[in-house]
């Protein structure tokens, strides 16, 4: 089935879910087109050059009137067509009164879908009860369940099209790491449990999980293999130096999730995959990784992202050295991700992942 074919198909399942039969029938719209799906609309009288329309329940008892009713207003929603293919996929909603965008909204209609709804939501009310400086993260309006759905709505961010600058990215990153570090504090825990992670490359053992080697800095696990090299006495002195703190990520800090806000800060949203227990600088690398994803195939990608954690992670003061342990750790953490949720859309790790540290033992 085509891309088109599989986000038409999910629709039709997620249509049915927040509009269930009852009451009347209200037309929407599949925009751009439904050779090319990205969101439904309600029907507009010049919507009639592109097809038919998609009719749904107008009844007493849809998202939209349950969002109308925790609100406060009236509420007519926009449906936004998610890649069926994607592990976390969820419904995403905007949710627009009559005087413009209220939020968005994340409906848990799976349950691993509902567990991450519900992280989102717990990581959000602690990020409302931080003074951050730097990162602008959007509000929890309303987080409840409708018809044993987990609902999230959250504000929307004034989003810009400027572009974010390397220092103001640079120092989100520094902030994001740094929650949870005051003294007393616990790394905030990941999504949910998970099972075992699977061994990617012989003799590496198991895969570190985003939250594995709690308490772990910069270089963690360096002292299970030889450092070479000048400096290699420095950075080992460094890394068990490094290793005290625990650090946290956002865990998707992809370009596609952040922006600049007007003023002078980051706004970055969907939060759903924040953990702590990871070496300081996992942010950036994300960042640096899947923008490379953009321009080459994943081996490519990794490779460039190993040959370019120096530069990568200097402004966070990490040695090339424990640069490549971390771009390292980051590589096994994202595809045990991957791995957990039964999806891989860089391929199979070992086309990707095991030619590239293979012979990296010595830095795990």
């Amino acid at each position: 089935m085509t891309d088109a074919q599989l986000r038409l198909r999910y629709l039709d399942e997620v249509l049915r879910l927040l509009y269930p039969s009852g009451g009347g029938r209200s037309a929407r719209t599949v925009l751009p087109h439904r050779l090319a799906p990205r969101r439904v609309v309600p029907r507009a009288r010049w919507h009639a050059a592109l097809g038919r329309p998609v009719l749904v329940s107008a009844g007493p008892d849809t998202i939209e009137t349950y969002l109308g009713d925790v609100l406060g207003r009236r509420v007519h929603a926009v449906v936004r067509v998610r890649p069926a293919r994607r592990p976390n996929r969820k419904p995403i909603l905007e949710a627009h009164g009559d005087d413009g965008l209220v939020g968005f909204v994340k409906i848990g209609d799976s349950e691993r879908a509902a567990r991450l709804v519900r992280h989102e939501s717990e990581v959000l009310h602690m990020l409302a009860g931080r003074v951050l400086k730097v990162v602008a993260p959007p509000t929890v309006l309303h987080h409840g369940v409708w018809r044993g759905l987990d609902v999230l709505v959250i504000s929307p961010l004034p989003v810009t099209h400027r572009t974010v600058p390397a220092g103001l990215f640079n120092d989100a990153v520094r902030e994001i790491a740094s929650l949870g570090t005051e003294p007393g504090e616990t790394p905030f825990p990941p999504p949910s449990p998970l099972p075992p992670p699977l061994p990617y490359a012989p003799g590496l053992g198991p895969c570190t999980g985003p939250t594995a080697g709690r308490g772990a800095g910069p270089g963690a696990g360096a002292e299970t293999g030889p450092a070479s090299g000048p400096g290699a006495g420095a950075d080992a002195g460094a890394a068990a130096e490094a290793a005290a703190p625990s650090w946290h990520w956002h865990g998707d800090l992809s370009p596609w999730n952040v922006a600049a806000g007007a003023d002078g800060r980051l706004l970055v949203w969907d939060w759903e995959r924040f953990a702590g227990g990871v070496p300081l600088g996992f942010d950036a690398l994300h960042h640096f990784f899947h923008r490379a994803l953009r321009r080459m195939r994943p081996p490519q990608a990794a490779r460039a992202c190993l040959a370019r954690s120096g530069t990568v992670l200097e402004p966070f003061g990490i040695s090339p050295g424990q640069a490549r342990r971390t771009a390292v750790h980051y590589l096994l953490t994202l595809a045990d991700r991957h791995y957990r949720d039964g999806h891989e859309p860089l391929g199979p790790p070992s086309e990707w992942l095991n030619p590239l540290v293979d012979h990296l033992e010595c830095l795990l």
